[in-house]
């Protein structure tokens, strides 16, 4: 067990501010890259975050085999589980509740820090249904805390404020919601406004950011690939700093604004910053995936020139 798991409260206020959630890379020959995918924790976590998230959808989850998962995790959980600086959320997409509740509980007793949950949306289960695979997972790891994922786009799930917080009266480890909705500030708000107050981290690229966090959000789960520009923007707005924030977040939306047009164009997308920047070796993506056209691929390039000063070259 790490230090912190040990208070529900500890690894919940971890996850603050930029949050990043690891990309996967690839060999060419599609093959997953571990070495690589270690340089991408340690150079995350060397630009100061506090948490970071795996498996998610930049991850390409719903393209890793078990054993994949497993290994990959364990790399990540070898360079969090001593440190009590940092936290380590692994998500949980299982869509059986037997199955969600056995790997959440198998990844934290490896080490991980807090849980992820995405809810079941196969074949779209009542809103009654998923709230009960929430409960049952999060009481499989109390006093673990607890990231509910609500990702209405990419799951067509249904959820709203109350019935969330009527869940985490029951289980105070269910700590915060990531809210991806569009605009997902509305119920970053009515979560806050809920008794007790919910809080929330918002994710979708950061799109909506500067109205997320002045309707109360704590957080922002982006990609990993630029974490340097959200550091940035949170940091001005942080430190009173607002219309520096807004100018900077206004110089990247047009970017993160066509990226998040599709969910397979963004993770196609970092993964070139990424190679570009010198992070990972290949831009691979398991098929079924975007392919990058001459004019992405151009937008990418004057993307990493316009913001230079923020994206260095990584040196391994």
């Amino acid at each position: 067990m790490t230090l912190t798991q040990t208070s529900i409260g500890d690894a919940s206020v971890l996850v603050r501010g930029v949050s990043p959630v690891l990309e996967v890379p690839f060999t060419w020959r599609g093959e997953i890259d571990v070495p690589g995918f270690r340089r991408v924790v340690r150079h995350v976590l060397g630009t100061g975050v506090t948490s970071v998230m795996f498996p998610g959808f930049a991850s390409e989850f719903h393209k890793l085999s078990d054993a994949e998962r497993r290994e990959l995790t364990s790399v990540l959980l070898a360079e969090t589980r001593e440190r009590p600086d940092v936290a380590a959320i692994i998500a949980i997409q299982d869509h059986a509740t037997l199955l969600a509740a056995s790997r959440a509980r198998e990844v934290v007793a490896a080490g991980a820090d807090l849980i992820n949950l995405l809810p079941p949306h196969f074949l779209r289960p009542s809103r009654q249904a998923v709230l009960a695979h929430v409960r049952a997972v999060a009481e499989a790891v109390a006093p673990i805390p607890v990231v509910l994922q609500y990702a209405p786009s990419e799951t067509g799930t249904s959820l709203n404020a109350k019935s969330i917080v009527a869940i985490a009266r029951d289980l105070p480890n269910l700590k915060l919601v990531k809210v991806e909705s569009s605009p997902p500030g509305r119920l970053i708000e009515e979560l806050g406004n809920e008794r007790p107050p919910m809080l929330a981290v918002e994710g979708y690229a950061g799109v909506q950011l500067p109205d997320a966090i002045r309707r109360g959000a704590v957080g922002t789960q982006p990609g990993c690939s630029f974490v340097e520009i959200y550091l940035e923007i949170w940091r001005l707005f942080a430190g009173n700093e607002e219309a520096a924030g807004e100018a900077l977040y206004r110089r990247l939306l047009p970017y993160i604004s066509y990226w998040m047009l599709d969910t397979e164009l963004i993770i196609a997308t970092e993964k070139l910053i990424s190679v570009r920047r010198g992070l990972i070796d290949s831009p691979y993506c398991r098929a079924p995936a975007h392919v990058l056209d001459t004019q992405e691929i151009q937008m990418v390039d004057r993307f990493i020139e316009e913001f230079a000063s923020l994206l260095p070259s990584i040196a391994f």
